[in-house]
């Protein structure tokens, strides 16, 4: 459960019950004077106790104890204020904190739904969804006094840790990652995932989360890593592991197009149901609901793409959005 990962930084792994994701890698970073924890877990009773029995066993001390955010989804912020010591700061991005304010006043999650209605998705399925999803039901319930914003290439102090905010939006519209150049320590968030792949989904107000993720990706890349600390899950070969991301989108890509040009007309739900996925159902009709948003989200990001940049055009019925071949 405990591992120290390098000198004063120790992950202490936080169960995600019932979640593919299974555990969500936090990270405590300690010197005498302060203390920095990255990333909390979902706000319920199995993470909270997990992590508050990790810090316990490394004798952490609230009192020092500051935040940091990687990005705004629920696995890595729904904690943040429990964690906090009392009045010490939780650092996120400017960007993800624009969303988080969105979505806990209802305006980013209206237009997300309208969104989907549009592509495809029943309104009663949206509805279940909406009222199931982990990222909404365990998420932080505001956004509380002690909440900072940083932006790209800020630095943070930790002993002998200088920590650099590197603004890499996709997988979030403000998703980071920090860098450590002294000891060559990426810790990467979900922007570089090393056994499995990040969600790339679509944004409201942002025009090409793809082509800003795969943009970031690039900026990252040669960065000359020793030891890459992920989100979740194992760490990697930090630039291998990039350059096979790239290569995955470039086959999502081709997929998606190929679907657009053979069955001109589907709306992005039907769409999605042909694409090829990495999932243990026998067809699109098992996808659990939640797995299914996810999946429509990720291939919207990819038509976004296409669109963008003249390869795919769409139409609206009144009541969907239908894709074509952008020369048909």
């Amino acid at each position: 459960m405990i591992e120290e990962v390098a000198k004063n930084i120790y992950r202490i792994g936080v169960v995600l019950p019932g979640n593919p994701l299974k555990e969500l890698n936090s990270y405590l970073i300690r010197s005498s004077e302060r203390e920095l924890l990255v990333d909390t877990g979902f706000r319920r009773d199995a993470c909270r106790e997990a992590l508050e029995a990790g810090l316990q066993e490394l004798g952490s001390d609230p009192s020092k104890r500051d935040v940091l955010v990687t990005h705004l989804h629920s696995d890595h912020s729904g904690m943040a204020d429990l964690f906090a010591g009392p009045g010490r700061h939780i650092y996120i991005s400017a960007q993800d904190y624009k969303y988080m304010d969105g979505e806990l006043n209802g305006t980013t999650s209206e237009r997300k739904k309208r969104r989907f209605l549009q592509e495809g998705f029943t309104e009663e399925e949206v509805d279940y969804i909406r009222s199931n999803n982990p990222a909404r039901v365990q998420a932080i319930p505001k956004l509380t006094d002690n909440f900072v914003t940083l932006s790209d290439m800020d630095m943070l102090e930790v002993g002998d840790y200088r920590l650099q905010m590197l603004l890499v939006p996709g997988h979030t519209p403000g998703n980071v990652m920090f860098w450590e150049e002294k000891s060559g320590i990426m810790f990467t968030g979900d922007h570089v995932l090393f056994d499995i792949t990040p969600n790339i989904t679509e944004w409201a107000d942002v025009e090409d989360s793809l082509g800003k993720y795969l943009d970031s990706l690039r900026r990252v890349r040669d960065y000359p890593v020793r030891l890459a600390l992920p989100g979740h899950r194992k760490t990697g070969n930090y630039r291998e592991r990039i350059d096979e991301l790239l290569q995955h989108h470039e086959r999502r890509l081709r997929n998606a197009f190929e679907i657009v040009s053979e069955e001109p007309g589907l709306n992005a739900y039907e769409i999605t149901g042909r694409m090829r996925w990495k999932i243990r159902a026998r067809s699109w009709e098992d996808f659990p609901s939640i797995q299914r948003w996810f999946a429509v989200g990720e291939c919207l990001s990819h038509l976004d793409y296409l669109m963008k940049r003249g390869k795919v055009r769409r139409t609206f019925d009144g009541t969907a959005w239908h894709y074509f071949p952008a020369e048909d």
